[in-house]
């Protein structure tokens, strides 16, 4: 008889997860699953932001300013991880203020969604969603945030390295089977 994957066993989490990484890594399809498969709640800062101010991500930074934008993600942030244990999708950008990783390191777990560029491109070269990459070179861009803030994401508690040839449901068993590796996270009830 074949192991019983992630799916067909239960779970205690024991502290929020927030996923971080660059736009397209998959931290919202990927914490979704996680959030699925653990049978928690899937938190979502831009969306708890959007929702507050009756606007997307992409108006709040044409009509308020990236600024303004980051003010309020840390605010939500900070809430998200006081309120409710679960798995936490956070933008892309949201690591980077050491604020950020400082309430995310005292009351949960960061987990980067490693991704290479090319993979990061071609997830998001068709999206006009994206405020920061409404440039005239999208994927220069791309790869000056990209080398920018990978060194920030490194410095998260744990890394998933993502793959072009994974599904979402193979991306999150793997942050599921990274997460087990920390008994301060997550337990495996039936293990």
């Amino acid at each position: 008889m074949a192991d019983a994957g992630p799916h067909d066993r239960r779970f205690h989490l024991k502290k929020t997860v927030a996923l971080v990484g660059m736009m397209g890594a998959g931290k919202t399809a990927v914490g979704r699953a996680v959030a699925a498969k653990l049978q928690v709640p899937f938190l979502d800062s831009d969306a708890e932001i959007e929702a507050a101010a009756n606007l997307s991500v992409p108006e709040i930074f044409t009509r308020d300013g990236e600024a303004f934008f980051r003010r309020r993600e840390t605010e939500v942030i900070a809430r998200l991880l006081k309120e409710e244990r679960g798995i936490l999708s956070t933008g892309g950008g949201a690591f980077l203020a050491e604020e950020n990783r400082a309430n995310i390191h005292a009351k949960g777990v960061a987990v980067w969604l490693d991704a290479d560029l090319d993979l990061l491109w071609n997830r998001v070269r068709h999206k006009d969603t994206r405020p920061l990459l409404r440039t005239s070179d999208p994927r220069a861009t791309l790869a000056a945030l990209f080398d920018v803030r990978n060194p920030v994401y490194a410095l998260a508690d744990l890394s998933v390295k993502c793959g072009a040839e994974l599904t979402i449901d193979d991306m999150a068993n793997r942050v599921i089977t990274c997460l087990l590796g920390r008994a301060d996270v997550l337990e495996d009830r039936d293990a």
